[in-house]
């Protein structure tokens, strides 16, 4: 029996989310945590640190990015597939301020054959800071191993 088969859909994605987790050593350096996971969708979350800020003293574009980023990587690899980006766009809405607790909420859009397309809004409270959307592409090998139970 596959394991993926024993488990809900729910419990897949957690397990891959946590297999993910314990190799995610740049999404662990800035202090991103996981808040929701299932299948096609995930939520991080990052507080903008003092050393985040650029020269306009809001958050660097690229932390941004990198959280979106993040959220949208847990959220396609949330299938028991191993999942990369082939592309990212984002447009930038309001600037995050030092401090901020931004939040990135990516929910699957499309998903067939070896591609996929995924949406993430950022944003710090109610306001948007952010829209990201990423298009991913399947590669070989999977987050869980087959299990004979």
């Amino acid at each position: 029996m596959n394991i993926k088969a024993a488990l809900s859909p729910e419990d897949v994605a957690r397990a891959c989310a946590d297999a993910m987790w314990a190799e995610d050593d740049a999404s662990k350096g800035l202090g991103m945590e996981i808040v929701e996971i299932g299948q096609g969708f995930a939520t991080l979350a990052m507080n903008v640190r003092p050393d985040m800020v650029n020269g306009q003293r809001i958050a660097h574009g690229g932390f941004i990015f990198t959280l979106a980023d993040s959220a949208f990587a847990f959220a396609c690899n949330s299938h028991n597939e191993r999942v990369v980006a082939a592309q990212g766009q984002i447009t930038f809405i309001k600037p995050g301020k030092l401090g901020d607790r931004l939040v990135a909420k990516a929910c699957e859009v499309s998903r067939g054959g070896r591609s996929g397309i995924y949406d993430v809004r950022i944003t710090a409270g109610d306001t948007v800071i952010a829209e990201f959307r990423g298009h991913s592409r399947v590669i070989p090998g999977t987050w869980l191993p087959a299990q004979d139970q």
